[in-house]
């Protein structure tokens, strides 16, 4: 029986993967015509670092030990410095649909990394779980893929967008790209892994203030002058449509998501919530199809069943302390 925290757990991370997922397409429509990468990596971790910065006046706030701001400052290069720019220049040379294929495999990292760091135990049910995840998620992508070759609904983005390869000759695929995408997700499965227990102690708007902070000034001195030479920046090029992007990316797909990732991993372990990464392909698919660009088949169907198996899996698999407390019976 799943606990109320547990179920909250749950949904905001369910929430999290939601909105990670539509972001991916949305960033997509935005580089690169209308700002190069670097330039969206910056300005994604500046506005944050503005806004848990200014959201921590207004609550209580909480003295942060010189020892685990070296731990924040580690896990910021793992989650947003290196894990978004890694992110955005894959994805400026690739398609959503190979991203979120590789994206699959962030569980398998984490679980291997929780249980050599966090001493979790890797159980054949954990496995198993893990294993129908990565079916679902590579059924979905791949039918997707098949059904466009290379070019579907979720490749274009959104109808019309910048980013639609038939239009903007965006590359369909490209092995330096994925291997970008391996990497990031690579990286940020090391900091799901190495912010758990920071998310015991401390808020998630102190952990994220400071993480974002040392970002900025990681990649600030780096990155400044992409900003300054984007295109939607130069005078009357931005529109209402681009500007409702940008907000998307900032607020929707950034500021929010990083605000409730540690909420969820206050309630639950690090290989449940990189499970919930399995959620980001259906979700894409269903955005497809919102839009006109696909249908709901047999395959999404199977798909989405393998991915709630394989999440319920994991999530009712046992953690460190359940075996410990059988070993101690």
């Amino acid at each position: 029986m799943i606990g109320k925290e547990k179920l909250k757990g749950h949904a905001i991370i369910l929430i999290v993967n939601v909105l990670f997922a539509i972001n991916i397409s949305v960033s997509k429509s935005l580089i690169p015509e209308q700002m190069p990468p670097e330039a969206l990596t910056l300005l994604r971790i500046l506005f944050c670092t503005a806004m848990f910065w200014t959201v921590s006046l207004f609550v209580k706030p909480e003295r942060v030990p010189f020892k685990d701001l070296g731990m924040l400052l580690l896990c910021s290069a793992a989650g947003i410095a290196f894990n978004q720019s890694l992110f955005m220049s894959g994805l400026n040379l690739t398609t959503p649909v190979d991203a979120s294929i590789l994206a699959t495999a962030g569980p398998i990292y984490v679980m291997l990394l929780a249980a050599l760091i966090l001493k979790e135990p890797i159980t054949k049910q954990k496995v198993f779980g893990v294993m129908l995840g990565v079916a679902g998620g590579l059924l979905v992508i791949l039918s997707s893929a098949h059904f466009g070759s290379g070019s579907s609904a979720l490749s274009s983005g959104i109808p019309g967008s910048p980013g639609n390869p038939a239009s903007s000759g965006v590359p369909q695929s490209n092995i330096h790209g994925d291997m970008l995408i391996v990497a990031s997700n690579l990286i940020y499965s090391v900091y799901v892994v190495l912010s758990r227990p920071l998310s015991q102690r401390y808020s998630p708007v102190t952990i994220m203030k400071w993480m974002f902070l040392f970002s900025a000034v990681m990649l600030t001195p780096f990155l400044y002058r992409h900003i300054l030479e984007a295109p939607v920046f130069r005078p009357g090029a931005i529109t209402l449509e681009c500007s409702a992007r940008i907000f998307y990316v900032l607020v929707l797909g950034t500021f929010i998501p990083y605000l409730l990732i540690p909420m969820s991993l206050r309630r639950l372990r690090p290989t449940t919530v990189s499970m919930y990464n399995y959620i980001q392909p259906i979700i894409a698919s269903l955005v497809a199809v919102i839009v006109g660009q696909g249908a709901f088949t047999i395959d999404k169907l199977i798909s989405t069943f393998l991915v709630m198996t394989g999440v319920y899996l994991v999530t009712q698999s046992k953690a460190r302390d359940d075996v410990a407390m059988k070993k101690t019976t």
